[in-house]
């Protein structure tokens, strides 16, 4: 089992989670007491952190399936109270599938700009693809513009690199 403090001196893994919950969520991760479960409250006491953005830090870890809860009902007032634990052991997992989602977005546009022709206007800076030009006879809907063909390949390239670097880091190039 990894530690909080070896995840977080990983630069990587340090930005990511930084990106997700900000200096204070990473903060409360520093100072989270090692095993046991503890409620919010519990967690903003022992910790110093806001109880706002003790529950906020937890929420969204456990979207991301990096924090479970255990529920428990006060049986004479009614009142959940939810018991927090960490699974900071599912961070590998948690990156490489979005890792797989962003290669799969980044695909899906390469193919786009792949199977279309593009085209211009000089006068707006919007982009059509060849369908939509000849809809409209080559002549921007806008500015009434004669559209140019533009040449995608810088951005086709770019894309093709993206994947293949993100296909080798996962393995499957």
């Amino acid at each position: 089992m990894v530690s909080v403090t070896e995840l977080l001196n990983d630069p990587a893994i340090n930005a990511y989670v930084l990106r997700m919950i900000g200096e204070e969520g990473i903060e409360l991760l520093r100072r989270f007491p090692e095993g046991g479960e503890h409620s919010d409250e519990e967690l903003a006491e022992m910790t110093g952190v806001n109880l706002n953005t003790v529950r906020h830090t937890l929420y969204t870890l456990y979207e991301r399936r990096l924090a479970e809860y255990r529920r428990l009902k006060n049986t004479e007032t009614g009142w959940l109270t939810y018991l927090w634990h960490l699974r900071l052991d599912r961070i590998y997992d948690v990156l490489e599938e979005e890792v797989r989602d962003v290669l799969e977005h980044l695909d899906a546009r390469l193919t786009y700009e792949e199977k279309n022709d593009f085209y211009m206007c000089r006068n707006c800076s919007v982009v059509y693809t060849f369908a939509d030009a000849a809809n409209w006879n080559f002549e921007c809907p806008n500015c009434e513009e004669m559209l140019e063909h533009f040449d995608n390949e810088l951005i086709a390239n770019a894309l093709r690199k993206r994947v293949d670097k993100i296909k080798e880091s996962l393995g499957s190039a």
